[in-house]
């Protein structure tokens, strides 16, 4: 895959929080971020107050605060995303210096727009950027963000929700390879976001977004649609499951949700297909080895 993985993550550790001060007094990390004397305050205070391993609470007052980690799950960088009303900012910072200059930047945003518009259903998302900071700025310019306004001291640049969705569709936004669905599982689909909450939630739907929909009759056999059986290496154990819908969900038979972490994930791909995701929290890479069984290719249209 040419675009780094990088997951973000809500739970904010202790651990973090050290990570976070040694990356906030770095001068050529804090250089263009207007808020770090603040933001190492409420770290520094937050440590001294409590003993609890977990901080997540105290790092999402006023806005949701997450650490952005990278394929081996280190952490390389924080977002923060405040929105007010319709419109969210997004504040984002890679702290590990030595990992600069490896796309790792244009990963994070893509994650933080994903959670901005189809999370928490922002209509615009804004960044406000120093205009001696040209890594963060071309970075957000080639993720499809557009300058608002500029001064000698801020450029404001902003992505609309139209905006987003279109370059999903587009394969703009894509941080992995082109995927298929049929007309009849999107629209099956489709009807179960309505109803449903999560992660993974959020993941189907991006998913949807940028698939691209074919009729059944004509979908390739190497695809993964919905009910194929399919043999994969979920890093290197190997398994056979059936992509199913919830109802039909039972792990024991090897009848895996697609509203699950590891049935969102697979939806579309082809035989050979590689994935970066995050399954049961951590980072893992998915291989499809076979696709077994395919309803399409059999002619099994009605399920």
């Amino acid at each position: 895959m040419n675009k780094p993985f990088v997951a973000l993550r809500p739970e904010i550790t202790r651990t973090h929080a050290l990570i976070l001060m040694d990356w906030l007094q770095d001068e050529r990390v804090t250089r263009y971020l207007s808020d770090s004397g603040n933001v190492s305050r409420v770290i520094a205070q937050a440590i001294d107050r409590t003993q609890l391993p977990i901080l997540t609470h105290l790092f999402n007052q006023g806005g949701r605060f997450f650490m952005a980690h990278d394929r081996n799950d280190v952490p390389v960088g924080f977002v923060r995303l405040i929105k007010t009303g319709a419109e969210c900012e997004i504040v984002l910072v890679i702290g590990d210096h030595d990992r600069w200059g490896q796309k790792l930047g244009a990963s994070t945003i893509r994650e933080g727009l994903k959670l901005a518009f189809l999370d928490m259903r922002a209509a615009r998302v804004v960044a406000k950027i120093h205009p001696d900071n040209i890594r963060s700025l071309k970075a957000f310019e080639r993720c499809g963000f557009r300058v608002d306004r500029e001064t000698d001291t801020l450029i404001s640049l902003s992505m609309t929700a139209g905006t987003y969705r279109r370059l999903l569709r587009e394969g703009v936004l894509a941080a992995s390879s082109e995927i298929y669905i049929t007309e009849m599982d999107r629209d099956r689909l489709e009807e179960l976001l309505v109803f449903e909450q999560g992660p993974a939630i959020v993941e189907l739907e991006h998913e949807l977004e940028r698939a691209v929909v074919v009729d059944p009759q004509h979908v390739a056999r190497d695809v993964v649609t919905m009910n194929s059986r399919v043999s994969l290496r979920l890093d290197d154990e190997a398994m056979e499951l059936a992509l199913v819908y919830p109802q039909a969900a039972d792990e024991r038979a090897g009848k895996l949700s697609v509203l699950s972490d590891l049935g969102a994930a697979i939806l579309g791909y082809r035989e050979g297909g590689a994935i970066d995701w995050m399954v049961s929290d951590r980072p893992r890479r998915i291989v499809i080895d076979r696709v077994i069984y395919q309803p399409e290719a059999s002619g099994d249209f009605h399920l």
